[in-house]
């Protein structure tokens, strides 16, 4: 069962699209972002040329795919999306790229994960619309050179650091998405309770928000689950009593720690005297691969404090040992 506060996209986050917002000044949060992206579009527009390739990075959940899909609204353009796991060989490349229209969008979910010999075709395709590609084998390979129209590459990823240097540096802009904070993700909540016809409170919201670990996709699923508990067990509307009792019930606690942080946290105290300790070490303690800690696991920990990273790996901070009412003492050491 997927973890209902991972940042993570899941089958039942289908739903994501019915509530995305069209344009840029629907999109809540990212002001920096946003204001920069206002003006590049802008100053394209007026050219009459399409927008620079833009990469966005950051922790899961945050918003890469809307804005993806925003840029293209905004830039009346067509979008394509597709994701690197997806991109196996030159000829899945050759056959996104050939359907492109001029200043059409091509969104690239974990681009980080696409093979290094596709990216060196992806090069010359992004700087001068041109697509190399060699067909068949040995004696009879022969390379083919195939014009593209101008276009715009959105890529997507949640690790940066795993990208080459020359891919990287062949987008125009580059762009962190941040954590959200309790007020923007509040309005989110608010925003998604108008567009599912679902009333909430004020107070239903924030607590909502304060529980939503600074990610929109984490609060639009909680807001789900509590939509249902308001169902079945109220009159549909979302109060603040409601929302605490179904949170409680799905136990995320009050600053969105749910079962899997309280395991890995407890895991290094208790294994591991605190730490330091290695990542392979202790997904191997937790039953979770390592990737997934560093994606989806520890940005929001080491974001509030709870986690740290040193040279020899992770340790629990203090505030870690007192939100979980440990001790030194509670150690195997």
């Amino acid at each position: 069962m997927a973890r209902l506060v991972s940042g993570e996209q899941t089958v039942e986050d289908s739903f994501e699209s019915s509530i995305r917002p069209d344009s840029i000044d629907e999109y809540i949060g990212q002001s920096e972002l946003k204001e920069n992206l206002s003006i590049f579009m802008k100053a394209a527009k007026m050219r009459g040329e399409a927008l620079d390739h833009v990469l966005l990075y950051g922790p899961p959940g945050l918003g890469k795919t809307t804005m993806a899909y925003i840029i293209a609204n905004e830039m009346g353009s067509n979008i394509k999306t597709t994701s690197g796991p997806a991109i196996e060989k030159s000829g899945d490349l050759a056959a996104v790229l050939s359907t492109l229209e001029p200043g059409d969008v091509l969104f690239i979910d974990e681009i980080h994960r696409i093979p290094r010999f596709i990216e060196e075709i992806l090069y010359s395709a992004m700087e001068d619309f041109k697509l190399d590609i060699i067909v068949g084998s040995d004696s009879s390979s022969r390379n083919i050179t195939i014009d593209l129209p101008p276009f715009t590459l959105v890529g997507a990823t949640t690790r940066a650091g795993d990208l080459t240097g020359p891919l990287r540096d062949r987008f125009g802009i580059v762009s962190r998405l941040n954590f959200y904070t309790e007020d923007e993700l509040k309005q989110i909540v608010l925003r998604t309770s108008r567009v599912l016809k679902s009333p909430i409170s004020d107070e239903a919201a924030m607590e909502l928000a304060k529980r939503s670990r600074g990610t929109p996709r984490i609060a639009n699923r909680l807001f789900k689950r509590v939509r249902d508990y308001a169902l079945v067990m109220g009159d549909g509307n979302i109060d603040l009593e409601i929302t605490k009792m179904a949170l409680d019930k799905l136990k995320v606690d009050a600053f969105g720690l749910d079962a899997t942080d309280y395991n890995l946290l407890n895991s290094i105290i208790e294994k591991f005297n605190g730490g330091p300790v290695g990542i392979d070490a202790l997904a191997s303690s937790i039953g979770e691969e390592a990737s997934t800690i560093e994606d989806v696991y520890e940005p929001y920990l080491l974001q509030n404090g709870f986690l740290k990273r040193t040279s020899r790996g992770r340790m629990v901070t203090e505030k870690a040992y007192r939100y979980l009412k440990k001790s030194k003492q509670d150690t195997l050491f």
